[in-house]
């Protein structure tokens, strides 16, 4: 058995210095950088890295983007009529012409009409080479029904035509009447979801804060809204709405319908979080400071979920497009000369015009486009707003 007393110390590896967490020392500045980072600023990154919602972020700046500048955008001015080109097919751009580089062209038609379907069919003609103008003087608008102008990105050659998804059974163009019809779905949702947004924070937070008989008369208005049929009740309001109204009025009426019906899921978002939280130390602490039921919701119960509350709402916007998109489909919402996607999609009910002219089908497309880039983007927005992520 050995002595001990005549054991050697053991070696002391830990630094006697007093510890400062926020010395440069022990923290390097990447480290401080993470750790000093705002809920925000965590929230962005973790976005980041969602390489799906970031593209679909982008996109969606695109359309939004696009929508402030409609009319430099669209190459002929929305009530533009071209009576020669009925139901004229998609003419496709083309850089060279007989080996030769001529530049952004498209080839002009010949048409004729079929004696035995009564129909009017068009042919691509090589000597008709119609050059496309850039940055150019066009058809003359109202920039936002305000400011004349006639200037826009792309113009149809002089005395050329320019259509680059075809036209519809008046000659107008297609691609201009999408680009007009993006302007009004895109505001249909941020609108809806702005109204149904303050109703869901509103009326979850009353329910959720107080309880009793006030979270009673709540869920019983959310299940009495919920028992209804979403679209046959959009149908029923929208269908009610006069038909004497003007077209604003029309449009207005239709964001408020669609903002009214939707603000139940969030609301009840909204109470299932306060009744969590408003028991937490820090809302007891505020009240017991003596600030107002108003405040404690206001200032410390919504802004500590308030990154899911906006994931929540870029994932309500799709179902407000696809309700608008809808109504105007079946003739119960947006009414011409207003133009939205759904009121390009109202062109095409009749079966006989979609497999004779399949391109009036195309306003489809963004709307899925939309709506797929809303979905993914609220998907990496609720991931990126959670905290066990």
């Amino acid at each position: 058995m050995s002595d001990r007393s005549s054991d050697k110390p053991l070696d002391h590896f830990v630094s006697q210095e007093p510890f400062d967490p926020y010395s440069v020392e022990t923290m390097t500045p990447e480290q401080e950088r993470f750790f000093m980072a705002s809920q925000w600023k965590m929230m962005w990154w973790k976005l980041l890295r969602h390489k799906l919602a970031v593209v679909s972020g982008v996109v969606l700046l695109v359309l939004y983007a696009s929508i402030l500048i409609s009319e430099f955008l669209a190459p002929y001015e929305l009530n533009f009529r071209d009576r020669r080109s009925i139901f004229a097919p998609p003419q496709g751009v083309h850089m060279f012409h007989e080996g030769k580089l001529v530049g952004p062209f498209v080839y002009g038609y010949d048409q004729k009409l079929n004696l035995e379907t009564l129909q009017r069919e068009y042919t691509p003609n090589p000597d008709k080479v119609y050059r496309l103008r850039f940055f150019c003087r066009g058809d003359e608008y109202k920039f936002w029904g305000q400011i004349e102008g006639s200037f826009h990105l792309v113009c149809p050659a002089e005395g050329g035509t320019f259509f680059l998804l075809g036209t519809d059974r008046l000659g107008r163009d297609m691609f201009s009447r999408i680009i007009y019809g993006t302007r009004i779905s895109l505001t249909v949702g941020l609108i809806g979801i702005t109204i149904s947004f303050l109703l869901g924070i509103v009326l979850g937070g009353l329910a959720g804060y107080y309880g009793g008989w006030v979270d009673s008369l709540v869920q019983r208005l959310i299940e009495i809204i919920r028992s209804f049929p979403e679209l046959p009740l959009w149908m029923a309001l929208s269908a009610a709405l006069p038909v004497t109204w003007s077209p604003i009025l029309i449009y207005f009426g239709i964001t408020i319908i669609l903002g009214l019906i939707d603000w139940t899921g969030l609301a009840r978002a909204v109470r299932s979080k306060l009744l969590a939280l408003r028991e937490e130390d820090f809302a007891t602490a505020a009240v017991l400071l003596g600030a107002s039921p108003k405040r404690v919701i206001g200032r410390h119960l919504l802004p500590s979920f308030m990154s899911h509350l906006i994931a929540s709402a870029t994932l309500s916007i799709p179902s407000m497009i696809l309700g608008e998109t809808a109504l105007s489909f079946l003739g119960l919402g947006l009414r011409p000369p207003i133009t939205s996607w759904g009121v390009l999609l109202n062109e095409a009910q009749n079966i006989n015009v979609v497999a004779l002219h399949p391109w009036l089908m195309i306003p489809v497309i963004p709307v899925i486009i939309t709506v797929l880039a809303l979905n993914f983007f609220g998907d990496g927005l609720r991931d990126a707003a959670d905290p066990y992520k």
